[in-house]
This record gives structure tokens, C-alpha cells and sequence, in this order.
């Protein structure tokens, strides 16, 4: 996730959202505004560490904020527990319960849906990660294969895997006619499709011929090819019909639960469309499949109320630090944090979700 062009100011959405109401145990606003700065600036201090380890012997754990504020009443709660329904092809089917996480870019589902992902991780159970995009920004590939270590760091923190296990187990595997790099991690298995960054307004970049998940739903371009050259899909219906094939489809003894950006501009204003693609692509393959769905916010995020515990709040700090310090070992420009510090700090502090159940 990048913020190009972004409608951001000081970590908030500007004109995307209603204003701002925080509800604490504080006595005035101001007051509840001045602990909310020591929240951000106390984040701030975290990501300046050199590295994981930095932080936890910068702060500590138990030093990591508390989110002052209690969560607030909303008709988008958080996910509960899945239920019973469908079988995935390509992981293992001891458990009845599998989660999907969909996204566009390498950092979304740590900055948007982090502690709830981590918290599905650490039941054992096996979780799904499907990347669309190779989150290139228009840049070469040291660039995108960068993000894709830095997502399986991640995943690695989420399972408390050993260090060595970082990058894990990696190869190629088919799904229907399409070559796909698949990596496993602990309980975990990452799909990274490769294909081209769509750019914030979903118009493309001039590199990679202006191609856009976008534009392929909106029949604006015939198909669409992965940077590494491996594969294309033919139309938009053809990349449902893959992502399907990887969720698994065609039984029914297991509960699946998709984890994605939320597609609603109404609930989820202003965000990037690869973000948007990736929920209405669940959206369009509910029609078919029976599966539950958690839809996060994401670029407006920041305007809402800080909703998260110190447990939850140092869960999405974990991850997404570990992402950023493989991207910063790389090239310390490409940290994603530096660029907007504000933003990813008030980020930590929140996950907003609304389920819809299986059919």
C-alpha cells in the first residue's frame, strides 16, 4: 500500500469521513486529544528503532500504548467465529476452519486487519494468503520481490516461527492453466499473483503498459500479465476463476472466511482502487461460493476512533515493523513508514471490520 496522491494530512482522511468523535474516560476533549497525541508520538519513538529487536528493547511491550478509547459502537463489528462449509484445494484439510486473507498489496493486511489475522494465525488452523498485486509502484522487480520477503516476515512474526523460517518455503504451483509462486510459513501458505500495481486512482503505470485490476473488471483492457512474465488472465471472470481454485471450491465441510478491503466508497471513502478491486472481487465470487466475509477499512482508517487494545496495538506493530525493517535493510528509502509516520501510527491504533455471513 502507498499513499501517491493521497487525500491525507497529519494521519487523517481529509473530507472522507464525519468529524471525529472520540469517547474516553477523559473529562474534556482536550484532554482526550492530548492523550491521543502521546499515543501517536509514543508510535513514532517505535518505528525510528533500527529493527524488531530495536523495539522491543526500546519500549518493551508492556510499555506500548493503551488505546484510550473503548470500541466503539458500530454497525461493522469485528469477525466472529466461522462456522461450517467449504474444502480448499491446495492446504491441509484436518482442520474444519479456514481463513482467507485477500489483498492487493504486501502491507495491507498488517496495516488494516493485523491483529485479527494474527489472532486467526495463532489458532493453528490454516490460513491463506492470496497478494494480487506485486505492489511495484511502477518500479523494478528488487523493489516488489523486496515486498513480498517483507509480507512473508511478517507472517512469520504472526506465527512465531523460528528466524530462519523468515522467508519461507517457496515454488510454483498451478492453479488451473495459471503459474502462481506459493510460499508456506507455519499454518500459512502466501500466493503471490504478480500482477501490475494499478496505481492509486487504478489507471496504471506507463512501465508496466497502464495495466489495472481496474481496468480489467471494467473490460477496459482483454488481459492482464504478471511482471514475472509467468502467466496472464484472460478477462476479468478468468482471475475470480483463479482465486476461486485457490480458496478451494466444490465441497462442503469447511467454514471459509475471506478477509479483504472493504469495496463500499460510502463506508470505505477515498481508499486505492487495487484495495477496492480485491473486495469487489470477493464480493463478485460470493455469488458462487458460500463463504463468509470480514471487509476492512482501510485508507480512512485514521479518521475513525482508536479501537484497540495494548494487546492488538502491539500485535499490528509487530507486523507491520517487520515488514518495514526488511524493506529498510533493502534501501532505507523504501521504508513505507517514513513517508507517512502520522498515518501508519494512527493505523495501529485501529482495525475496523463489518462481516457479512455465508449465504
Amino acid at each position: 500500500m502507498r499513499l501517491e496522491d493521497s487525500n491525507l494530512t497529519s494521519g487523517c482522511a481529509v473530507s472522507c469521513a464525519p468529524t471525529l468523535r472520540l469517547q474516553g474516560n477523559s473529562s474534556s476533549p482536550n484532554a482526550r486529544q492530548s492523550d491521543h497525541l502521546q499515543d501517536v508520538r509514543l508510535f513514532n519513538r517505535i518505528f525510528t528503532s533500527s529493527s524488531f529487536i530495536g523495539l522491543l528493547s526500546i519500549v518493551g511491550w508492556d510499555t506500548l500504548p493503551l488505546a484510550r478509547y473503548p470500541l466503539p459502537v458500530t454497525r461493522y463489528p469485528l469477525p466472529v467465529s466461522a462456522r461450517t462449509g467449504v474444502r480448499v484445494s491446495y492446504v491441509s484439510n484436518s482442520s474444519t476452519v479456514l481463513d482467507v486473507v485477500l489483498v492487493a498489496h504486501e502491507d495491507d493486511w498488517q496495516l488494516f486487519m493485523g491483529d485479527v489475522v494474527a489472532e486467526r494465525v495463532r489458532t493453528g488452523r490454516p490460513v491463506v494468503f492470496i497478494y494480487l498485486t506485486a505492489g511495484d509502484d511502477g518500479r523494478d522487480s528488487l523493489y516488489w520481490t523486496t515486498r513480498e520477503r517483507g509480507a512473508l516476515e511478517s507472517t512469520r512474526v504472526a506465527t512465531a516461527a523460528a528466524a530462519d523460517t523468515a522467508f519461507g518455503q517457496c515454488s510454483t504451483t498451478r492453479a488451473l492453466e495459471h503459474v502462481i509462486r506459493r510460499c508456506t510459513v507455519g499454518n500459512t501458505e502466501s500466493y503471490f499473483l504478480r500482477l501490475p500495481d494499478g496505481r492509486r486512482d487504478g489507471m496504471g503505470f506507463a512501465g508496466h503498459s497502464y495495466q489495472s485490476l481496474r481496468k480489467l473488471r471494467g473490460k477496459r483492457i482483454t488481459s492482464m500479465s504478471a511482471l514475472d512474465g509467468s502467466t496472464a488472465y484472460d478477462g476479468w471472470a478468468d482471475l475470480l476463476t483463479t482465486v476461486a481454485t485457490l480458496v478451494g471450491e466444490g465441497s462442503a465441510d469447511r467454514a471459509v472466511t475471506l478477509h479483504t478491503s472493504d469495496p463500499s466508497v460510502v463506508v470505505n471513502p477515498h481508499d486505492h482502487f487495487d484495495h477496492r478491486m480485491a473486495g469487489l472481487l470477493v464480493a463478485e465470487s460470493r455469488r458462487k461460493h458460500r463463504w463468509s466475509v470480514v471487509y476492512y477499512t482501510g485508507y480512512a482508517l485514521a479518521s475513525r476512533a482508536a479501537n484497540r487494545s495494548r494487546d492488538q496495538a502491539r500485535q499490528k506493530v509487530a507486523l507491520f515493523q517487520a515488514y518495514d525493517a526488511v524493506m529498510t535493510r533493502a534501501n532505507p528509502a523504501w521504508s513505507a513508514y517514513r513517508e507517512h509516520p502520522a498515518f501508519y501510527s494512527e493505523c495501529m491504533l485501529r482495525t475496523y471490520g463489518r462481516q457479512v455471513s455465508r449465504r
